[in-house]
């Protein structure tokens, strides 16, 4: 399946416009390397609680280095999807393959006006399709306990996630395989029923 994509080839077929709890209309699109300045000022109006819960430690601001890794995607392997409103970022989620695996690290954050509005489980819902496309399998995840918010995403996904916990952090783990429970679960989210 994998070799189905170029690595490094912007993919526009996964642009795309969401509908999110209050009605307004929002832009789904892969990161793009010239996203530099809107990701760092995206992260600039980010809580300290959300940038913890994140990155699992205090980080104002991102590095050089940081901005270049995580604008800098192959599209295949690792992939990242933004969600504006406007021309503002407002949501970031991403995957990283492991290597010679099918598994994938997921992770996004929100930005805390935005949040609760469904853009975390928009960002999960079309990061496993395209994941689930390029040869992924499966997805893993580290999460604050007290990360409720994440929590929640996981749990209704209708995937069939599995979890441990320890010191504080719970790691999840679970197929991104559609199943009819994971497509029922994100047809009535994206239709905006749940």
């Amino acid at each position: 399946m994998r070799d189905r994509f170029v690595l490094w080839r912007y993919p526009d077929e996964l642009e795309t416009d969401i509908i999110v709890r209050t009605g307004a209309t929002l832009r789904l699109r892969p990161i793009r390397s010239d996203d530099g300045e809107q990701l760092v000022a995206f992260h600039r109006r980010l809580s300290s609680d959300s940038i913890f819960r994140r990155y699992f430690s205090v980080h104002p601001e991102l590095s050089h280095d940081e901005v270049r890794h995580l604008t800098q995607v192959d599209y295949v392997d690792r992939l990242a999807l933004v969600i504006e409103d406007g021309d503002d970022l407002v949501a970031v989620g991403r995957y990283e393959r492991y290597p010679l695996t099918t598994k994938a690290e997921v992770a996004f954050v929100v930005r805390d006006d935005y949040q609760h509005l469904g853009l975390g489980r928009h960002l999960l819902d079309y990061l496993a399709e395209a994941a689930w496309a390029r040869g992924i399998t499966t997805f893993t995840a580290e999460i604050l306990l007290r990360n409720r918010d994440m929590i929640s995403v996981f749990g209704h996904s209708g995937f069939p996630v599995t979890s441990t916990i320890s010191n504080g952090e719970i790691s999840v783990h679970f197929s991104i395989e559609p199943t009819s429970e994971s497509m029922a679960s994100r047809d009535k989210h994206r239709a905006g029923t749940i």
